[in-house]
This record gives structure tokens, C-alpha cells and sequence, in this order.
């Protein structure tokens, strides 16, 4: 299968920057922060009043309407300062809601310390949580909202594209193979050799003269190229949820299979000891009664021979035809493994 090269790789310099900041939210139906138990939020009022000409410093707050939070948002390439960007809001304290709520002015810093954006409105948010005197009920995630196009950017992230020589290409899928391909695709394009495989997750693009004064066009047309990615066998085994992915490259020396249900039923038949009438001796006493036994249904006690170098569909079916689960399978995945007839990398995550 042959997809486009924009699908699987991304351009030096051409990358989303994380910027974060603290804020806070007022505005909410006593569902915000309680004061005793969130210094910080008490404080930030007292300082944002502060800041406002009102002061309560040393006083008793009681206020539930505002909510201590932490303000996170994707600062995407070539960002112009004046544009919009969405934020995430997520509580950081006690507080049960945010809905209703609307963010004060919060700048949001970047890596490096410095002001990239600055954010405010109000928060929208899909979840809820209502209480009574006999139960309580939530849904979604209640403390946790957005804010479409809810920051400005003041600062831009300096990267001039147009004054490159040469860029570097990056792999979603380090692979030397899927490398080594798109190089040979962008030379055949090109009709010379400006790129460069210099290992299996990077490759080096020089600007071809015509294009030097025209970049963005000459990435469109390469992010157009078709090329057909390679991968290594591999299989992914989530073992928590019991979900199994299989490459296509998988493949499973002569090996047999056999899987059989049993079925231990373990039954307690707790009896009554009396001693024998008219007895002097011996008192009435409860003795347990365990009775084990062991179910099988020979019906069901098939072998499966999967011959040497058979496929994932093989694989599939023959697992399907002994009606192995996905637990099961898992495990039958493994103890081929061990015994060395599987051809392919096992990763749990």
C-alpha cells in the first residue's frame, strides 16, 4: 500500500510549541475551590485584588465561585502574532465544576519562560455533576473545560523557512527501509540527488536551485510523493483490555496448537456429625464436606497445525477456528514466542 510522504513524516522546524499558565476561574455556582483547603487559590485572589486597588489581605474569604487552574494550549508553526488559538482549562484544586465559569486574563508562557500568548473567556464544558441526599451523579469530566479561540498570541516563534538551504526530514516510523524509499522517490522527482538518508528516522532535503526562491512549493509537491512504508513484525498486546494488533509481516514456523477448556468446580457440602442416641460422650458437630472435581469436553480438545511461514490472516483464522478468546490468545502468542517459532517482535503495553 502507497501513501503520501506528508502522511508519515514531519519537516525540521515545522512543529506545535506547548505553552501553559495558572489562572483563575470565577464566576461558578459554589462549585469552585473551598479557601480553607486551597491556599493557593485564596492567595491568588488576594493578590489579583490587589492589583485592582481592593485589599483583603489578613481577611476571612469564604467565596466558593472561584476555582484555581492550570491553562494549557498548542502553539502551532508559523503562528502570526493576532491569532487565535484554543485552550484547555483544568482544575487544579477542590473544585466540583467549572461550567459557567470564565477565565481571567492568564498569560501563557512556553518552555523558555517568556509570554507567547495571553487568554480569557469563558469556559465550555460538556460534563456535569449533581448531588442529593441519597446518591450523586457525574458525567464527563466536570473539572475540565475549553475555550475555542479562547487566546491571543502576542509573540511569535522565529523560524524563516525561506532562507534555508537545506531541511531535514523526520519519520513518524523510524524505519531504514521507508528512509531509504523516500529519498530514491524525492531524487526521482527532482531528476538529481538532493536527498539523503543519513539514518532510518531521518532524511536530509537540499533546496534545489529553481526552488530556492519558492520552498513552500516545493515541500507541497514532495509531501505528494506516494511511497510504500515498511515495517518490522511486531505485535502489540494490550494486555489490560485484551486487544491484540498483528503486522502484516508476521510469520509463524511449523509449529501445533492445542487448546482445551477445563472446567474446576470446586463444591462445599457442609454435614451434620450426631453422636450415636442415648450416648454419655460426643457432641453435635458441623463437619465440612469438599468435593472437587475436574470438567472437560474431549469434543473440544482440538490440535491445529500451522505449517512454516504462514500469515497474519492464517494466523487469525486458525485462532478463530479453535474459538480462542482474546486472553487466550495472548497467551498462546507468547508460548509460541518462547518456543522460538514466531517470527516477530512482542510489545506489551
Amino acid at each position: 500500500m502507497q501513501v503520501r510522504i506528508k502522511d508519515i513524516v514531519t519537516f525540521e522546524g515545522v512543529r506545535d510549541n506547548q505553552l501553559v499558565g495558572y489562572g483563575l476561574v470565577v464566576g461558578l455556582n459554589k462549585t469552585g475551590d473551598r479557601l480553607q483547603s486551597s491556599p493557593f487559590t485564596q492567595e491568588s485572589i488576594v493578590s489579583m485584588l490587589e492589583r485592582l486597588g481592593v485589599n483583603v489581605r489578613g481577611k476571612n474569604l469564604g467565596s466558593h465561585n472561584v476555582a484555581a487552574v492550570m491553562v494549557t494550549a498548542d502553539l502551532p508553526p508559523f503562528a502570526r502574532q493576532g491569532s487565535r488559538i484554543d485552550v484547555t482549562v483544568s482544575s487544579i484544586g477542590d473544585a466540583k465544576d467549572l461550567r459557567g465559569g470564565t477565565l481571567l486574563v492568564t498569560p501563557l508562557l512556553g518552555a523558555d519562560g517568556e509570554v507567547y500568548a495571553v487568554s480569557q473567556g469563558a469556559v465550555a464544558n460538556g460534563g456535569f455533576h449533581a448531588k442529593g441526599k441519597a446518591g450523586k451523579l457525574t458525567k464527563g469530566v466536570p473539572t475540565s473545560g475549553r475555550i475555542a479561540n479562547g487566546a491571543i498570541i502576542e509573540k511569535e516563534i522565529g523560524f524563516d523557512m525561506a532562507t534555508q538551504d537545506s531541511l531535514r526530514i523526520s519519520l513518524r516510523n523510524p524505519d531504514f527501509t521507508t528512509s531509504m524509499r523516500i529519498a530514491e522517490a524525492i531524487n526521482t522527482f527532482t531528476k538529481g540527488k538532493y536527498a539523503n538518508s543519513l539514518d532510518s528516522s531521518t532524511v536530509k532535503l537540499s533546496i534545489p536551485p529553481p526552488y530556492k526562491t519558492d520552498i513552500s512549493r516545493f515541500l507541497s509537491q514532495i509531501e505528494q510523493l506516494k511511497i510504500a512504508p515498511d515495517q518490522r513484525a511486531k505485535i502489540i498486546i494490550d494486555e489490560q483490555n485484551g486487544v491484540i494488533v498483528m503486522g502484516e509481516n508476521v510469520r509463524i514456523s511449523t509449529v501445533a496448537i492445542s487448546h482445551g477448556n477445563l472446567t474446576i468446580r470446586v463444591q462445599e457440602s457442609p454435614q451434620v456429625s450426631q453422636p450415636n442416641p442415648f450416648s454419655e460422650e460426643g457432641e453435635t458437630t458441623v463437619v465440612d464436606r469438599t468435593e472437587i472435581s475436574v470438567l472437560g469436553d474431549d469434543q473440544d480438545k482440538n490440535v491445529t497445525l500451522l505449517p512454516a511461514g504462514v500469515s497474519l490472516q492464517e494466523v487469525v483464522n486458525a485462532m478463530n477456528s479453535l474459538g480462542v478468546s482474546p486472553q487466550d490468545m495472548i497467551t498462546i502468542l507468547r508460548t509460541i514466542k518462547a518456543s522460538g517459532a514466531l517470527q516477530a517482535e512482542i510489545e506489551v503495553i
